[in-house]
């Protein structure tokens, strides 16, 4: 597991006191509001504010003052340290998914997730391996048991997912 999990990106400046606007490539916006530190561009910043604005976290760091200094992050990722954060019971963080063995209880090891796709109703794994790839719903009915220390996921599949 990485140290760091990227939360964002800085996508704009916010009037002239050094807010800046991050969209968020969390959940959402809410899981930010509480994090007292941000880390942009290697360096740590305090988060004196943070609310939601417009789908998007609107943040004011220690030191950041003018909008000059603000408009130096536009493009910036923005990182979280994982031990400020929890995905919460039952729920994993995407970095921590992505190469996961994913093994089928009857077809035995299927391949890796490779990609996550974030849809309305739920996330959708996006698994390959032996020349197949596999888009499985990220819901109970398919998904049995997740362990990343193990690294892998058990799943229950059906015919119809696989590409």
């Amino acid at each position: 597991m990485t140290k760091f999990l990227e939360a964002g990106k800085v996508v704009a400046t916010h009037g002239v006191r050094g807010a800046m606007r991050v969209e968020v490539w969390c959940d959402s916006v809410g899981f930010l509001l509480d994090v007292k530190r941000l880390f942009i561009g290697g360096e740590q910043y305090k988060v004196l504010a943070a609310s939601a604005h417009k789908g998007q976290l609107l943040v004011t760091l220690e030191g950041v003052t003018t909008l000059d200094e603000a408009q130096r992050f536009k493009g910036k990722t923005v990182l979280v340290a994982r031990e400020d954060v929890s995905a919460g019971e039952g729920r994993y963080f995407i970095a921590d998914l992505i190469g996961l063995e994913v093994r089928d209880r009857t077809r035995g090891a299927l391949g890796r997730i490779k990609d996550i796709m974030t849809m309305p109703a739920n996330n959708v794994y996006v698994v390959e391996g032996g020349g197949k790839r596999w888009l499985i719903p990220a819901v109970d009915e398919f998904i049995k048991n997740t362990d990343i220390e193990g690294g892998y996921v058990e799943v229950d599949i059906i015919d119809g997912m696989e590409e």
